[in-house]
């Protein structure tokens, strides 16, 4: 494949900047056991100096057979070929149990070593008193692009180790969308046209058509402001691609994958993690773009993957060894050429153009607030798109309530 050219030193700097502003039952998996035959490894992670030792037990909520498990199963039959003395436990948590599931058997006393995520929960773990305090590692980090290392961190302090950018894109089949669109606009006529679109309902997914709209959901404060100016917009596309026959809302996000790769849909709007899945599916009929813009660039909610430490471990230097390990350059490649991640090294290049597409949409997207303020933005915002796409709402009157009730909650 042709080596693309692209500055992601630049496009860190701008989502630096705007980081900046921001302030299910317990599974019947068991601890896999170390394979007989390791895979070899092309090129020797590294662990910065520091040896993985002792047991160290680490929980992932990658999807069973997906390209994201695969990607970690191989980079840990590495580290057990590397630190035969180490016994690394790993267990899979479903990604809808995983925080809670942390937060109680942490708080029980209990809990992995180590686990993987998004930043979803970073801030309120933090206050929850469950995530130990890595900063003393951060000193070694010299390769990690700085706003990972923001995005794990709160008031000055390092809580995990960073592994990737996670933002949403549009997903399109090249077989059936020759172009895609660059603005909301020419979404709009595309689906109009007979192009298919699936989007998942919900308040996630849809995020960055607040930021394309000229909108913002929070100031400096935490006080909701997409009442202000393009909350109203926002929703009234929703509404707008709604009323065109070709376009599915779903609130089952299976649903949609399974749209999209049987073919039924030509588009649909979604992360990176499912990347390598879509690949294996459509071949080289896959298209990644950033979502479409308006009077700005879209801006998805941006996270961070990255390895935190349970504030019980016994075994803190091991588990860090071994996110280091599972982070660096070595491994990362294995990351970006299975799951398609967009990784955090700096001394990682990005030659896919799909990954670059993700890359560029981390560089519009909105860094995800660590503030307790976005906790109360879900229900309020996740209801009004419900009684707007399937009530028939008044988009203006929906997102002036919303944003009232998430005031209220938070006390603004």
């Amino acid at each position: 494949m042709k080596r693309l050219t692209f500055s992601f030193i630049a496009l860190l700097a701008l989502f630096a900047t705007l980081l900046s502003a921001c302030g299910q039952a317990t599974p019947a998996a068991q601890p896999t056991a170390a394979p007989a035959a390791p895979t070899a490894a092309p090129a020797q992670p590294t662990t910065d100096g520091m040896a993985i030792t002792g047991t160290v037990t680490l929980w992932h909520a990658y999807g069973t057979g997906s390209a994201e498990e695969k990607a970690i199963n191989i980079l840990i039959d590495r580290a057990r070929a590397a630190y035969p003395n180490a016994t690394i436990n790993v267990l899979q948590i479903p990604f809808d149990q995983i925080f809670n599931k942390f937060n109680n058997e942490v708080s029980s006393g209990g809990g992995p070593d180590i686990f993987i995520a998004p930043n979803d929960s970073l801030g309120s773990q933090i206050r929850a008193g469950v995530l130990a305090d890595l900063s003393e590692y951060q000193s070694r980090l010299t390769d990690v692009a700085p706003t990972g290392v923001a995005g794990m961190s709160l008031n000055g302090k390092l809580y995990g180790i960073p592994e990737s950018f996670k933002a949403v894109a549009l997903y399109y089949n090249k077989s059936k969308v020759a172009n895609p669109p660059t603005t909301t606009d020419e979404l709009l006529a595309l689906v109009k046209g007979g192009n298919t679109l699936v989007l998942n309902q919900n308040a996630y997914h849809n995020f960055g058509w607040l930021q394309a709209f000229g909108g913002q959901l929070m100031d400096a404060s935490g006080k909701c402001i997409a009442d202000q100016a393009g909350g109203a917009e926002w929703f009234a596309y929703l509404k707008a691609l709604k009323e065109v026959p070709t376009v599915t809302f779903s609130t089952d996000g299976g649903q949609a994958d399974s749209l999209f790769k049987d073919g039924k849909a030509d588009m649909i709007i979604n992360g990176p993690w499912v990347l390598g899945d879509y690949r294996a599916v459509l071949g080289d009929n896959l298209g990644v773009a950033p979502m479409p813009g308006a009077v700005k660039p879209a801006g998805p909610l941006t996270g961070v993957d990255g390895f935190y430490v349970s504030i019980n471990s016994q075994n803190v230097a091991g588990a860090v060894a071994l996110a280091m390990f599972l982070t660096s350059p070595e491994s990362m490649k294995v990351y970006v050429d299975e799951a398609g991640h967009v990784p955090v090294s700096t001394k990682v290049e990005i030659s896919d153009p799909l990954v670059q597409a993700f890359a560029q949409a981390s560089a519009t997207g909105v860094p995800r607030p660590q503030i307790p303020e976005l906790d109360n933005y879900w229900g309020p915002f996740g209801d009004a798109m419900t009684k707007v796409l399937d009530g028939g709402a008044d988009p203006k009157a929906a997102v002036t309530e919303a944003c009232a009730l998430m005031n209220t909650a938070n006390g603004k």
